[in-house]
């Protein structure tokens, strides 16, 4: 009896279609909703600055390493301050699956960077008439968004065009003080620590690092044929591309675009927010970044995406139990050595 070759496939097969974002801000399709008990905004903009390594008391009772020292890798993200220009009210068409805005309320003064992202804006945006056409169909609201914009000129960004997000408004079910609070905060700028706390968990996306037109090797670690006997056409290919009729599987490894894909991350910790960039910023500057003038997050682990590129927060869609610490991690030491070419 012969032996019997066991060959499974090489690569993920995940993640289809395998083109380029359209944007290269990322974008959430759900918001989960903490209700907190008073009116917040559900998610929060940043930059990615670079990483480093910090030395924490782990927290964790299950742990093995309960209550000791550990060094972890952490990604700083430079979070400036994010501006709500302008906020939106949806709700449902007559078959309950797609949501129709009711009408959108602008800032008076509109920065003039957004004349950069938008090439068309209002010259005269009445408030008052359509904040009564909001309070006058309460009762059909189902969402609040808030449009809020980035401010790059307050990060080590050197750039002045800003992005633009749609993040709801939640945190309570009272409709009418969901628009109160967004009106209270049209024109103004919302910190991190409005939105998130130290210590809890949040949910990233980004979109990751471009590579181009790729071949089956790299893309999908197909494996190089010999190059001898019978290999003249080739050895950096798949043996068969599989039957033309009735088609192709998508399965079928084949050269294409790999990167710059959105991703979604889930479950990274926040280990640390604090207002003053110079806390964590290398001597030289963070390596293709340069320095954080303001607010930062220290994000346990990894995060998608290169270097300059807008990281999206929001609360976690798949929470971890309640046996997981929340509160404050005690950081003995972050590294602020610049290791390039170390």
């Amino acid at each position: 009896m012969g032996l019997k070759i066991h060959r499974p496939k090489r690569g993920s097969m995940a993640y289809y279609p395998r083109k380029r974002a359209e944007s290269l801000v990322a974008k959430f399709n759900a918001w989960p909703d903490p209700r907190v008990g008073k009116p917040m905004l559900l998610g929060f903009a940043a930059y990615k600055a670079g990483m480093a390594h910090v030395v924490m008391i782990d927290d964790r009772p299950t742990s093995p390493f309960y209550g000791k020292e550990v060094i972890r890798p952490v990604t700083i993200l430079d979070a400036p301050p994010i501006k709500v220009i302008a906020f939106r009210v949806y709700t449902y068409d007559p078959w309950k699956n797609l949501k129709l805005s009711l009408g959108e309320v602008w800032v008076p003064d509109i920065p003039k960077d957004i004349a950069r992202k938008i090439s068309t804006l209002p010259e005269k945006f009445n408030k008052e008439e359509m904040m009564k056409k909001i309070l006058d169909n309460v009762d059909v609201i189902m969402e609040i968004r808030a449009l809020v914009m980035t401010q790059p000129r307050l990060s080590g960004i050197s750039k002045k065009t800003p992005e633009l997000l749609e993040i709801p408004i939640g945190g309570v079910d009272d409709v009418n003080q969901l628009i109160k609070y967004v009106n209270s905060v049209l024109g103004k700028d919302i910190n991190v620590t409005d939105v998130f706390s130290e210590g809890q968990y949040v949910d990233v996306a980004a979109i990751t690092k471009g590579k181009g037109w790729q071949g089956v090797v790299k893309r999908f670690n197909v494996k190089i044929l010999p190059k001898w006997h019978k290999h003249r056409k080739g050895y950096r290919r798949i043996g068969a591309i599989g039957p033309q009729n009735p088609a192709l599987t998508f399965t079928t490894p084949r050269p294409g675009q790999m990167g710059l894909h959105k991703r979604t991350e889930y479950n990274k910790r926040i280990l640390k927010i604090g207002l003053n960039g110079a806390e964590v910023t290398p001597s030289s500057g963070f390596p293709h970044y340069g320095i954080i003038k303001g607010s930062y997050i220290v994000l346990d682990g990894t995060v998608p995406g290169v270097v300059k590129r807008l990281v999206t927060l929001r609360f976690p869609v798949r929470p971890r139990p309640q046996t997981y610490p929340t509160g404050k991690i005690q950081i003995v030491w972050l590294s602020t050595q610049q290791l390039q070419g170390a």
